[in-house]
């Protein structure tokens, strides 16, 4: 209530004159008011109180005179509506009337708070002109200048806000609104520093769990007739009932990991969105991103490619619509599809299902143990072994209220979690919210009730999610720092509004209002349904629900050519405070410039290469994103924007400059530039005096003392990550102790980089340099890149007990290493081109004067790369030898052509080995690699001749790559291998696997590439590789032939390329056979092939869906009888130069993709010209959408650049260790 005080002040001390007013009538009337309304009103008018209160806008309020008739009047209104606003928060539900009402209400009072912004902006304004003036009397003839206008436009503003206030006084006598006795609760804060946790929430789907999986993989129900069919299954029950969260329980099942092919998730909330669909399919099935793909066809054909040839399944989650066409989507994507593919549907609606010709599975209530179990778990965090048997007993019949609905319960126990207080139990109870209805507003009473007794601050930081779709995966510091701008958190002299932020977030998250999600958080839609109710329409996240009313919007389409198509729009709401892009694109900016009570810019990415100079007249903006865009300078009109918080810059790659007046952004917490690249060349001057600056991603070192690195020092509240650039400008030790980085106790992640060595010092002063950069000691990761010193100060290995990374790249004139050895938390190592080491050895591992403690005791990961000159890795030389490396995890060396001997790592704890272009080191034999798991070795260890299978017992994957001496690999032992993943490539004189046959029978990935001298491959294949689904041959030209038995049953790729002995007996390999082959590749060798005509007698399975022929020099035809039982074949391509006769009967119905390239002169002619024989042969294909002749387009056939053969569902990407280190 002192807020409402404050404001009545403030207000009418603008006007005339001034006068006292007692605190005292609204303390004694403080218990009157509604719970909510008062809420509301503080949290409106409280987001300004620090500024009112200031002693700038004190003084520049008394420079004005106040009317006594006024005052009366505005102090009558609003205790008059103040009063009776909890008899109208009880009659809004279902009087419409009292609904208005408290709009305008709302209404009224944002447009108060934008007058009091106003006014604080304008005394900030004041206050900094007054210091940037040099005498006294250009001072007071400038303020009194800028002040009169303003006071004069200021007036009328204020009497309308009072004329409408008093107007709505008038009106609750209409309405009945009565003044309520005294005694309305205070509900308590207690729950805000309740830490979150995240835990599984799942009661009572165990058998939900196992019948859906049965539905989607049917084998094991005996003579299922799904088992083999493409269908859509709907997972169908009412909203809060669990449907999604039974849906991810049965993706992420081991069973459906091992069954499928592909899968893919999306989430639809509202309108199912094709595009949106297809374009998620094609960046989670290939690599490539879809976001430069805008045609809908060539949409179509790119998913199409990608699902052909895999058993996919795909969740559509919250599907609404009816529409035939969805169901005909829908259909076609199983068409892609092989066999067995899946599309799971969740839906409330069971029309959908009957829509989509879905197999449906109705999801029904918790059973009441369930319910209980569940309720328990979130109201009694502690257990309920002590809890008051009358809590329980009121528990349980709160828990049969919420009608077996997961959504309500957790949501109503953690309300009540840790409250002991009987009565407040009782309240909840028999709150009159559980008897209204769902269908009457399409909000959960649950929900209702978890909203009602939210603390007042959180209150309007929920209904600002409002704006959010359904479904939208978002960010806890982007949320806070929009909190944050809007003005719902307020500093204390404990807490940063950050922090408080932070508080409330996690809050809400208690409450299960938010939930999280593996790329971040995200609101049920239920729940986004009672954030929409409670804003109204003042939140909308669509620019066409905009209304006069609306204060936030938000913006999602994908794509928008130009801004000017929802201007009208936005034109709507003058007074709009947020505009949010999400996942917004457009190629021409030009925001409307009426739209100047903006708080919230953020335009995502966008075309526009510059902002407009007008942007400085938005002087309430105190969020501004541009991110990701091709903006290349900001206008230095921005720096008028006094109120601005947060500016977000990061990854404009051509921004060339920041605005020269930057450090008159006073209230500047977060700046981020982080990916600018190269292109900003030095920061603004005086950075220093942005004494509010929290986040400064980059920091740029001038020669100049302006934006020396001095200015850092200045900037004691810097937190989070700094990069600090340009470090050979710092030109003594002393200079550096100025950015007095020891001293910046938040900041948890640090990188100094100096600028590539060219013609700078590099010399001792160099290393005093980094001397005087010592960071606070509570550090959790440090860089050093391009440092020109020739040593390492010793605070690297003995002042930062809390770093847990550390790296150190192109160093090139250090000789040793620093000792790191007892850092005792460091867990991540990188050290990339230090030319100068030589030896590592016991200097490395440290001195401790505490004999217990282990070198690198905590390390996990280990990475020593490009060390062009390192000879030796010695021990540490201690007792504690053995225990070296204790905990390691990764081990990776690349390119350390001159190191030798054996590693001195101990193997015990050791998963994943990667040594890379490393000939001179050996790999130690003699010890048992019990723990590995991943092996990959490449142009290294040139003793290693045959390789031990043994001495890995629990390996899952090994590539080896150009060994110049392996021959063999061997196995003794009896025992079976549990390796998934085996590669040999470019081994020229690797002759045998194990005698005998190797025994893997989780073997799933072979690969054998170039290995010239090999004969044959492992003996026993079908028994002792019983899960291999991928076989790649390459460049084995000794091969001859398949195993005796052939092939494992269950392989659904073969690739084989210039094989040519393997090739010339194709006729034995017994491919027909083979239940699940669905993909096959033969390149032959053009110079010595004598093929004809294909397949000529080599008998392919029916089940082929995607067949390649290639490089066949010889082949002219295409075999009739070959391709005539190919029912399912979906994609043929064929790269044969003499190709000239198509099949003489038709190709089969099946087939939609036909790439002919580089075939014989005649039949391209005929084809391009659409006439002759051959061409008739393709012609009355009436299934293929789409022929490509030498990747040119036939007139008359659609055509998409991309090329369809894409990389195999069940190829692993065996180059991802090399490509690691492409960046370094």
């Amino acid at each position: 209530m002192q807020h409402i005080a404050c404001y009545l002040i403030v207000l009418c001390s603008v006007l005339k004159k001034p006068t006292f007013i007692s605190l005292a009538f609204f303390h004694s009337n403080q218990e009157n008011m509604a719970e909510v309304g008062v809420a509301f009103l503080s949290a409106i008018l409280g987001a300004v109180f620090q500024k009112m209160v200031s002693p700038e806008v004190v003084d520049f309020m008394q420079r004005r005179k106040l009317t006594e008739g006024l005052l009366r009047k505005l102090k009558t209104s609003v205790l008059s509506v103040n009063a009776v606003l909890e008899d109208a928060e009880e009659k809004e539900v279902t009087n419409p009337n009292v609904k208005t009402w408290i709009d305008e209400l709302k209404d009224v009072a944002y447009d108060a708070e934008d007058i009091l912004d106003e006014i604080a902006t304008k005394a900030l304004r004041c206050k900094l002109d007054a210091e940037f003036q040099t005498t006294a009397g250009k001072v007071r003839n400038s303020i009194s200048a800028f002040l009169n206008p303003f006071i004069h436009r200021l007036e009328p503003k204020i009497q309308e806000v009072l004329d409408r206030l008093e107007h709505l006084a008038k009106q609750k006598d209409f309405m009945g609104l009565q003044v309520l006795g005294v005694g309305g609760k205070q509900y308590p804060d207690q729950r805000l520093t309740t830490s979150y946790v995240l835990e599984s929430d799942t009661f009572g789907r165990d058998e939900d769990k196992k019948k859906v999986i049965d539905l989607l993989h049917p084998s094991d129900v005996g003579g299922n007739e799904m088992r083999n069919e493409k269908c859509v299954i709907a997972i169908v029950g009412m909203g809060g009932l669990g449907k999604t969260t039974l849906a991810k329980l049965v993706y992420k099942e081991r069973r459906v990991e091992q069954h499928f092919d592909l899968k893919i998730w999306f989430c639809v909330s509202q309108e199912l969105d094709v595009p949106k669909i297809e374009k998620s399919i094609i960046d989670q099935s290939a690599t490539s991103s879809a976001r430069s793909i805008e045609d809908p066809e060539q949409l179509q054909v790119t998913v199409q490619k990608n699902l052909n040839g895999k058993k996919f399944l795909i969740v559509l989650d919250d599907v609404w619509s009816e529409n035939p066409i969805h169901k005909e989507f829908l259909v076609q994507l199983l068409e892609y599809g092989t066999r067995g593919s899946r599309i799971l549907v969740t839906t409330r609606n069971e029309s959908v299902a009957l829509a989509t010709h879905a197999e449906p599975y109705h999801l029904k209530q918790l059973s009441e143990n369930d319910c209980q179990s569940l309720f328990e778990k979130h109201a009694f965090r502690n257990g309920s072994s002590n809890v008051d048997p009358k809590i329980k007993e009121i528990g349980e019949q709160i828990v049969k209220k919420c009608k077996g609905l997961p959504l309500a319960i957790k949501s109503i126990g953690d309300l009540l979690q840790s409250e002991s207080d009987v009565e407040r139990w009782t309240n909840i109870l028999k709150s009159n919210l559980w008897d209204i209805s769902m269908e009457e507003t399409n909000i959960l009473p649950a929900l209702r009730l978890s909203y009602k007794y939210l603390p007042s601050n959180l209150k309007r930081c929920f209904a600002y999610c409002s704006i959010l779709r359904k479904g939208y995966i978002f960010e806890k510091d982007k949320l806070v720092l929009l909190w944050m701008a809007e003005g719902f958190l307020q500093q204390t002299e404990t807490e940063t509004m950050e922090k408080v932020g932070n508080r409330y977030f996690h809050a809400l998250v208690s409450r299960s209002l938010f939930q999280q999600s593996s790329e971040g958080f995200v609101m049920h839609d239920l729940v986004n349904d009672l954030a929409k109710f409670v804003a109204g329409q003042f939140g909308a996240d669509s620019v066409n629900k905009i209304v006069k009313m609306t204060r936030h919007v938000s913006y999602s389409d994908l794509h928008l050519w130009f801004f000017d198509d929802i201007e009208d729009d936005l034109l709507k709401a003058k007074q709009l405070r947020t505009f949010l892009a999400l996942d917004f694109e457009t190629q021409y900016v030009k925001f409307p410039r009426t739209l100047l009570h903006l708080r919230v810019l953020s335009l995502g990415r966008f075309g526009t290469t510059k902002l407009l100079d007008s942007i400085g007249k938005m002087k309430h903006l105190r969020y501004l994103d541009v991110s990701n865009s091709d903006v290349y300078r900001l206008p230095n009109s921005i720096c008028d924007l006094c109120n601005l918080q947060t500016l977000k810059l990061s990854w404009c790659r051509v921004l060339h400059r920041l605005p020269r007046d930057m450090w008159k952004l006073i209230n500047l917490r977060h700046l981020e530039i982080d990916g600018t690249k190269r292109l900003i060349k030095e920061m603004p001057i005086h950075m220093g005096r942005l004494k509010c600056l929290q986040t400064l991603s980059k920091f740029i070192v001038s020669k100049h003392n302006r934006s020396g690195i001095g200015e850092l020092g200045k900037l004691i509240n810097l937190r989070g990550k700094l990069l600090i650039q340009k470090l050979q400008n710092v030109r003594s030790a002393e200079n550096a102790l100025a950015a007095s980085l020891k001293d910046k106790a938040y900041l948890e992640q640090l990188e100094l980089q100096w600028s590539r060595p060219k013609e700078f010092d590099i010399s001792e002063s160099q290393r005093g340099v980094l001397e005087n950069l010592q960071p606070y000691e509570n550090l959790k990761r440090l860089t050093i890149s391009y440092y020109h010193g020739n040593g390492f100060p010793n605070w690297i290995g003995q002042g930062l007990p809390s770093l847990s990374e550390l790296e150190l790249i192109d160093c090139k004139y250090c000789s040793a290493l620093p000792p790191l050895g007892h850092l005792p938390s460091l867990k991540r190592l990188k050290i990339v081109r230090l030319d100068e080491v030589v030896t590592v050895g016991p200097e490395f591992y440290g001195n401790s004067s505490n004999s217990s403690m282990k070198p690198f005791g905590t390390l996990k990961v280990l990475k020593l790369v490009d060390m062009l000159n390192w000879e030796n890795w010695r021990h540490s030389g201690g007792e504690n030898e053995v225990e070296t490396f204790s905990q390691l995890e990764e081990l990776y060396i690349r390119n350390c052509p001159k190191l030798r001997a054996k590693l001195p790592v101990h193997p015990s704890s050791l998963a994943k080995l990667v040594i890379i272009e490393c000939k001179k080191l050996e790999l130690p034999m003699q010890w048992q690699y019990s723990s590995l798991e991943e092996l990959y070795l490449s142009d290294c260890c040139d003793s290693l001749t045959s390789f031990p299978l043994d001495l890995f017992p629990n390996l899952k994957s090994i590539q080896i790559k150009k060994s110049n001496n392996l021959h063999s690999l061997e196995q003794h032992g009896g025992d079976h291998l549990v390796i998934s993943k085996l590669g040999i490539h470019e081994c020229p004189k690797f002759v045998s696997f194990p005698e005998g046959g190797l025994r893997a029978p989780n073997l799933a990935n072979f690969i054998v590439n170039y290995c010239e001298s090999l004969r044959s491959m492992p003996e026993k294949m079908h028994l002792f590789l019983p899960s291999l689904c991928y076989l790649e041959l390459i460049n084995c030209p000794e091969v001859e032939s398949f195993p005796e038995g052939g092939l494992p049953s269950n392989l659904k790729q073969i690739v084989i390329r210039r094989c040519k002995k393997l090739i010339a007996n194709g006729k034995r390999w017994d491919l027909q056979i083979l239940p699940s082959l669905d993909w096959l590749e033969i390149t032959s060798d053009i110079s010595e092939d004598h093929v004809e005509s294909f397949p000529e007698g080599l008998l392919l399975p029916t089940t082929l869906t995607n067949l390649k022929i290639s490089s066949f020099g010889n082949l002219k035809s295409l075999d009739n009888e070959g391709f005539q039982h190919l029912t399912s074949l979906v994609i043929l391509v064929i790269n044969c130069p003499k190709l000239r006769n198509m099949p003489e009967e038709e190709f089969p119905t099946s087939l939609r993709f036909l790439h002919i390239w580089n075939c014989d002169p005649v039949l391209k002619k005929e084809l391009n010209g659409k006439e002759g024989e051959e061409w008739l042969k393709v012609a009355r294909i009436p299934s293929i959408p789409n022929i490509w002749l030498d990747l040119t387009q036939i007139q008359g056939y659609e055509f998409s650049p991309v090329f369809y053969m894409r990389r195999s569902p069940y190829e692993p990407p065996y180059d991802q260790f090399e490509d690691e280190y492409a960046d370094d």
